[in-house]
């Protein structure tokens, strides 16, 4: 895995863990942005990346509404 998927596998890591607790409330919804992800090893280095890159964003988006709606 290249430095560029770590780098953006620890930002989930982190928005995760920052949901899971300041908004446990939001934890339902992990399960069902997790499903976006490919399943499977990482063959196709350029195709995970991106994939992890909109997992990532998803996240973010996901706080930042449940953020200005609470």
């Amino acid at each position: 895995m290249d430095s560029k998927a770590k780098d953006i596998l620890t930002d989930i890591t982190r928005l995760t863990n920052e949901i899971e607790s300041k908004y446990p409330e939001m934890q339902k919804y992990l399960d069902e942005t997790r499903a976006t992800l490919p399943q499977g090893a990482f063959e196709n280095s350029e195709m995970d990346v991106s994939a992890l890159e909109n997992y990532r964003n998803s996240l973010k988006e996901m706080m930042l509404k449940y953020k200005k709606q609470h």
